[in-house]
């Protein structure tokens, strides 16, 4: 397959990727991928990244929780004011099966890298080697801090945990990427502003007195209130948010009731609140706890509700991304650049974001030329292992630039 397109484009600019590491760095992915380890149980995934940088003569701490870890790369004297740039991977996957058929498939029943962690990890790494052998060479300009963080897809995320750890201090800049199916490989999506969305986790419990469904009107009738509920409060919440802000509390189970002919005393639903306006996201607890009690008093239900907080949308600063811009258009051309949607997924990297400026880019990983991609968190789920080069020389040019 031709990759003349995306040939780089300002061979003059260090920081490219030697073949030798090229080929290192997709074994290491490659080993990462048969060896998913869920959120704050990522201890070989630790072990093989420490051990990897201590061979490049660096110094990584492992973070107190036990997994993940972070590693300075060059001096702070005479640093630029703005303090280190750090280049964030999150490590853990997914608890599905992984269902490919290919000699790098997860070795660990119903574990799988899914979404792409094992190649957010390798390019973080790939981009701290090369940038290493720089600073050695007293080529780069400012300090580098490498942040391999435990447990993002653990609500409400290891991010918020990494960051009480410290991992941001002396850190002046945050830049991060996640692999993007539907961008082709040897390309990168960016957007200002929120580019993920806010997710908040939903557990509801229903009670009343049950009976025989001949005398509902001497009960609370639950199967009925559990479904106005489930129909109701989305609605009621769509009227009472500006729009614009996309708040959606969208069900994931409904439970109630064993017999036909028994009214239960209790029912229970689970769902998400998702949202793409940081304002909105703060006000979200209180509207929906209001709606679903509006709703369960109406129909004589009592409702217990558990809101559990998530991560805020991902809200990208303008000059981080400019900065990712010119060092994409630095290594492959400004053409190598598109715009990218807002998503409705979530993602803890908003966190860092609440105290430094930053950005996250979309890292294509499609193969060029298909017309089809496999979507994340599928069992299926696989890379056009290209996105690793250019994941580490954009973020090898960013610390340069």
């Amino acid at each position: 397959m031709s990759r003349a397109a995306d040939e780089p484009h300002a061979p003059a600019l260090p920081g490219l990727l030697p073949e030798s590491l090229r080929a290192e760095l997709l074994a290491f992915r490659r080993d990462l991928h048969m060896h998913p380890e869920l959120g704050n149980q990522e201890f070989r995934t630790t072990a093989a990244l420490k051990e990897r940088l201590e061979r490049a003569g660096l110094r990584p701490r492992v973070l107190p929780t036990g997994t993940g870890l972070v590693c300075d790369i060059g001096a702070d004297r005479g640093a630029p004011a703005g303090g280190r740039l750090a280049l964030r991977a999150d490590i853990d996957a997914l608890p599905i099966p992984d269902t490919k058929t290919v000699d790098y498939a997860s070795t660990i029943p119903g574990r799988a890298h899914a979404c792409g962690h094992d190649v957010h990890t390798t390019v973080v790494l790939g981009a701290g080697l090369v940038l290493a052998e720089l600073a050695r060479q007293d080529r780069l300009p400012r300090p580098v801090r490498l942040l391999f963080q435990p447990a993002e897809e653990v609500l409400p995320g290891g991010a918020a945990e990494a960051v009480a750890n410290g991992v941001l201090d002396g850190v002046g800049r945050i830049l991060a990427v996640h692999c993007d199916p539907r961008v082709d490989a040897g390309r990168i999506g960016l957007r200002t502003g929120p580019i993920t969305s806010a997710c908040d986790r939903l557990e509801i419990t229903l009670e009343g007195p049950g009976g025989h469904t001949a005398r509902p009107h001497l009960t609370t009738d639950m199967v009925t209130a559990a479904a106005r509920v489930a129909v109701d409060v989305p609605a009621l919440i769509a009227r009472r948010v500006d729009a614009r802000a996309g708040l959606a509390v969208t069900w994931g189970r409904l439970e109630s009731g064993h017999a036909c002919n028994v009214i239960p005393q209790r029912a229970g639903l689970s769902g998400t609140v998702r949202c793409l306006d940081l304002s909105a996201w703060r006000q979200a607890p209180d509207l929906v706890h209001a709606a679903i009690d509006e709703v369960a008093t109406l129909h004589g239900a009592k409702s217990q509700i558990d809101y559990i907080r998530g991560v805020p949308p991902v809200v990208n600063e303008p000059d981080s991304v400019q900065l990712l811009h010119d060092a994409m258009a630095a290594r492959r051309g400004a053409a190598a650049v598109e715009g990218t949607e807002q998503s409705l997924g979530g993602e803890d990297f908003s966190w860092y974001l609440e105290h430094v400026p930053g950005a996250m880019a979309r890292l294509g990983v499609r193969p060029p030329g298909e017309l089809s991609s496999l979507d994340l968190h599928r069992g299926d789920f696989d890379v056009d292992e290209h996105a690793i080069t250019v994941g580490v020389e954009l973020f090898t040019a960013a610390a340069l630039l």
